[in-house]
């Protein structure tokens, strides 16, 4: 429409050791749109930029200098403490159900834990930033696909069947139940139907929709580290 403002673009600090990937996620994140504020090539730096610039959202890499062990993870932690209105999403080289599960936490908003592998998939990796931004969640799906893999001794998903466990997965992605329903070629009440059971199977109570789904696959994870 003549004259309509453009939308506020999402704004962002990185925080990556490996400047070639830096700099590619920032061109990435650039030409989709996002607003890069600041990059770090360290966790020190990123959190120092981070509380100066006060992003929308972050995204930064586990394994950080100095210690290159889990400091970007440590730093992202700090941040979400300090400044719980940015949202936090953390890169990993490999899959570690324990950095998840930290940075995760007891708050399920404005969280990410992706692969560096799906920053390849623009679409995929554009998509979590926006949904982290806007105080949703993100969890990679080969993490939550491995983690619903692994079953527990009478653990909370024991209750649930096989098409409702398939829910799961897919809610984890952040999708709405029209997503789902798409992905798992169902229709939308049947979803409906399989979420509302999976949140009484799993004892979580009435909250907001959006913060209560995530709360299911929370519930899966602490039973996890438990």
């Amino acid at each position: 429409m003549v004259g309509e403002r453009p939308a506020t673009p999402v704004r962002v600090v990185i925080g990556e050791d490996d400047v070639l990937l830096r700099e590619g996620i920032a061109r990435l994140l650039a030409g989709s749109g996002f607003e890069v504020l600041a990059q770090a090539a360290d966790a020190d730096d990123f959190l120092r930029k981070a509380v100066a610039h006060q992003p929308d959202v972050v995204v930064i890499d586990v394994r950080m200098p100095p210690g290159d062990v889990d400091d970007g993870l440590r730093a992202a932690i700090e941040l979400r403490r300090r400044h719980p209105q940015i949202g936090v999403l953390v890169l990993s080289q490999y899959y570690d159900e324990r950095y998840a599960v930290d940075l995760i936490g007891d708050r399920a908003e404005g969280v990410g834990y992706l692969l560096k592998e799906r920053v390849g998939d623009v679409d995929a990796f554009t998509d979590a930033v926006r949904r982290v931004a806007a105080g949703g969640a993100a969890l990679d799906p080969e993490v939550i696909g491995r983690m619903l893999g692994r079953r527990t001794t009478e653990g909370p998903l024991d209750k649930l069947s096989p098409r409702e466990r398939d829910v799961l997965a897919e809610m984890a992605e952040g999708k709405s139940n029209a997503g789902i329903a798409a992905a798992l070629v169902v229709t939308d009440a049947a979803v409906e139907k399989h979420v509302t059971a999976i949140f009484a199977k799993l004892g979580i109570r009435p909250a907001r929709e959006d913060h209560r789904r995530v709360l299911a696959v929370l519930t899966y994870l602490h039973n996890r580290r438990g």
